[in-house]
């Protein structure tokens, strides 16, 4: 369920990264809506939850309100602020990696190996690409993230109604 242009760059991203020496390897891609509101549930308070699933049910969005209900208390440090359905992932348009550095997983975006940060090659080579680096992000840096479009969220591109509806074809029952 990968967006064919989306994964053709994501190909070519990962070999750019390995021309210039630096292995990043796939940590996360398609991501279902449960997944989604199981990372944004990690870092949010009992009250920040009942709100969003009230707003979302309020808008129609019925599915992603269950989706964010079902999956039940998570703890955790805040990994997103896309609420299930907001996320490119759920959409198949986006990837997060981590850097490989002497087979180890490694997430310091101030390491260097050979004068180089494995995050920025990773930026730098997606941003050639047309792809949207969530190191480049100011409001909530994502290294570890790329996508192809460059609005933030589906939110920008669908109304809630539309989400909800591709959501529950995607990913419902």
């Amino acid at each position: 369920m990968t967006h064919p242009e989306f994964k053709e760059k994501a190909i070519t991203l990962l070999q750019n990264c390995r021309n210039r020496g630096i292995e990043m390897r796939p940590n996360e891609g398609l991501r279902s809506p449960f997944v989604q509101a199981k990372y944004w549930r990690q870092s949010r308070a009992t009250e920040e939850i009942r709100k969003a699933i009230k707003e979302l049910t309020n808008k129609g969005a019925t599915f992603l309100a269950h989706c964010l209900d079902s999956v039940g208390p998570q703890h955790g440090d805040p990994v997103t602020n896309a609420l299930p359905g907001l996320s490119w992932h759920q959409w198949g348009e986006s990837l997060d990696c981590f850097w490989v550095v002497n087979g180890k997983a490694v997430w310091d975006l101030e390491k260097k190996v050979n004068g180089q940060n494995g995050f920025r090659v990773y930026a730098e080579e997606a941003k050639k690409l047309g792809l949207n680096a969530g190191l480049f992000w100011t409001s909530f840096q994502d290294a570890p993230h790329v996508q192809l479009r460059k609005a933030n969220s589906p939110s920008k591109v669908h109304t809630i109604a539309e989400i909800d509806q591709a959501m529950r074809e995607r990913f419902g029952g």
